[in-house]
């Protein structure tokens, strides 16, 4: 029994690694991309509290949401929020991952405005293809 528990103990501390490492990983891939101008807008990556309405069998039990923020110093339309958003859902094994570490909800806000999108992710991640 002690053994289970410590698997368990250990794979909680692994996810959580993982988790931190995507979003420093996108974090800094954005910020080339941006530097480089292959990227129009500096986004940057964090971990949100999430939407409770998408909570699946493999959410995490805190901080359930994949946030992206879009550094324009003006308001993005929602035209602009949902552009960015769909960019993330199309890489399939990307959403997949975002997934399986725990996160159900991604949201996509700018830096301007009181409004942004979220998707529930087990809606893009073409379970049973």
């Amino acid at each position: 029994m002690f053994a289970n528990t410590w698997n368990n103990i250990l794979g909680w501390f692994r996810d959580r690694s993982e988790r931190a490492s995507i979003v420093r990983s996108f974090n800094a891939s954005a910020r080339e991309a941006f530097v480089v101008g292959i990227a129009p807008t500096l986004l940057k990556a964090k971990i949100s509290r999430g939407n409770p309405a998408f909570h699946h069998q493999f959410s995490d039990w805190l901080n359930t949401g994949f946030r992206i923020q879009a550094f324009t110093g003006r308001v993005l339309s929602k035209e602009e929020l949902m552009c960015i958003g769909e960019v993330i859902l199309n890489d399939g094994a990307l959403a997949r991952r975002l997934v399986v570490l725990g996160w159900d909800t991604l949201e996509v806000h700018g830096d301007e405005g009181n409004y942004g999108c979220r998707w529930q992710l087990r809606d893009y991640v073409a379970l049973g293809q």
